[in-house]
């Protein structure tokens, strides 16, 4: 078994944490200052966020927003826009599944 505090674990801004990567997933620990943002993107994967700390905003382009802090959760379809935005300093756990997806750059030949 492999175990984590996530809310104690040393993970500095802009410098996300993989804290596990295998086939059937990659779990990453990131840090957000209040006001950053991970602009609007997508992933080839799809993606489970989980607030620990701290609070951000969520948001699709031309759609939902949503607000929360520790225990909010969201979920993402592989190659679904979105963006991250932390309305305090945060700290998020990103499990992508498969890691990596289809389409991923490590996957070309």
């Amino acid at each position: 078994m492999k175990h984590w505090d996530i809310a104690g674990i040393d993970v500095e801004p802009y410098n996300p944490v993989v804290l596990d990567s295998q086939e059937e997933g990659r779990l990453i620990a990131i840090e957000l200052p209040a006001g950053e943002r991970l602009n609007e993107h997508q992933v080839h994967e799809r993606a489970w966020l989980v607030v620990v700390k701290g609070s951000i905003e969520l948001s699709e382009p031309g759609g939902e927003s949503v607000s929360g802090g520790p225990g909010l959760m969201a979920v993402w379809d592989p190659n679904e826009r979105h963006e991250v935005k932390a309305t305090e300093d945060a700290r998020v756990v990103l499990l992508l599944a498969p890691w990596p997806g289809e389409g991923h750059p490590s996957n070309r030949s």
